[in-house]
């Protein structure tokens, strides 16, 4: 019963029939008549123009995005439970040529205009500093929060005031649409977000993330990016048929909607031992380390997360019983 992580998860049958349907004599590397249709694909998504890059992981898409934002002497705020300080082993400094990650603070790891300014208002502005250049938000968080559309009309007004370029990781973006149950562009799109991780591994893609960005005249520059570090795969039509598969009938929303709701299973039972909200398919419970271990007994994986407290990580392909099963497990006395 495996509740380690999402990208533990299989590969959702839309995506296998999609990459066979694409096992054919095509335009090679980004010219196949799948990849050019992704833009217009994203584009009615989200009811806006966008250009739209495959990756092979969302660290890929990530960093990326943030070099095409950044020149190497700018500086990003992010909070400092951000996948990109805390997973990423320096590939945002790497990517950028060295912009440096500012580390902010807050509830949920959710960015606010207030943590912003705390950051950002005590950098003198001289030749001696790095300047902020772009915040970096995750949608939803590394605690498993998700922001509304009115938190984020709020920030990102802020950080446009500011002169900040935006950044969303959405590595797990559809659990954060299904949350709010709103048009994707209310998520992050239509409050003014530069580009965009649109994460799909995790929620039953196989090797295809989406990087789309928001002003599709930055299109070039990432595309020489995106060659330059290795991204630009010779067979790329395989990787843009994962992607509209995902999209297709909205497979990536109904799988998000089925992580979600396994994890709210699982959160009702952890009661007051629930550590963040709930809003999408990650739980995280006050436990200890011998409640861990027999949980491990009883056939549950999941990670330890520090030294009193779980996380299980739900996906699209969760059984319900499972859910019921570690649900009775963490509620049991």
């Amino acid at each position: 019963m495996q509740f380690l992580s999402d990208n533990a998860a299989p590969v959702h049958p839309a995506v296998w029939e999609a990459m066979r349907r694409a096992d054919a004599t095509d335009a090679p590397y980004d010219n196949d008549a799948l990849s050019r249709s992704l833009d217009r694909a994203f584009s009615d998504l989200f009811g806006m123009e966008c250009a739209v890059l495959w990756t092979s992981t969302g660290t890929a898409a990530n960093c990326l995005a943030l070099a095409t934002l950044v020149p190497p002497f700018g500086g990003i705020v992010c909070h400092d439970d951000a996948h990109i300080e805390q997973d990423e082993a320096g590939a945002p400094e790497f990517f950028t040529h060295g912009a440096k990650l500012m580390l902010a603070h807050g509830p949920h790891a959710k960015l606010t205009p207030a943590s912003i300014d705390a950051v950002i208002d005590p950098i003198r502005n001289d030749i001696h500093r790095v300047q902020p250049t772009a915040i970096a938000i995750t949608q939803a968080t590394e605690q498993g929060c998700v922001y509304s559309p009115g938190e984020l009309a709020a920030l990102t007004a802020h950080a446009k005031a500011k002169g900040l370029k935006i950044h969303m990781d959405g590595a797990r973006f559809a659990n954060a649409v299904a949350h709010l149950d709103c048009a994707p562009a209310d998520a992050g799109p239509a409050h003014g977000i530069d580009t965009l991780s649109f994460g799909m591994i995790k929620n039953g893609g196989m090797s295809a993330e989406a990087l789309v960005l928001f002003d599709p005249a930055k299109a070039a520059e990432a595309k020489r990016r995106h060659k330059r570090a290795g991204q630009l795969q010779s067979k790329g039509r395989y990787l843009a048929a994962q992607l509209l598969a995902m999209l297709e009938g909205d497979v990536w929303l109904d799988n998000a909607r089925a992580a979600n709701l396994a994890a709210a299973t699982i959160a009702k039972a952890a009661g007051e031992r629930l550590l963040y909200p709930c809003d999408a398919n990650e739980v995280f419970v006050a436990m200890s380390p011998a409640e861990r271990e027999a949980l491990r007994a009883q056939g549950f994986g999941f990670y330890d997360w520090g030294a009193d407290a779980a996380r299980f990580v739900t996906a699209w392909n969760t059984d319900a019983t499972d859910a019921d099963k570690l649900a009775a497990a963490i509620a049991a006395p």
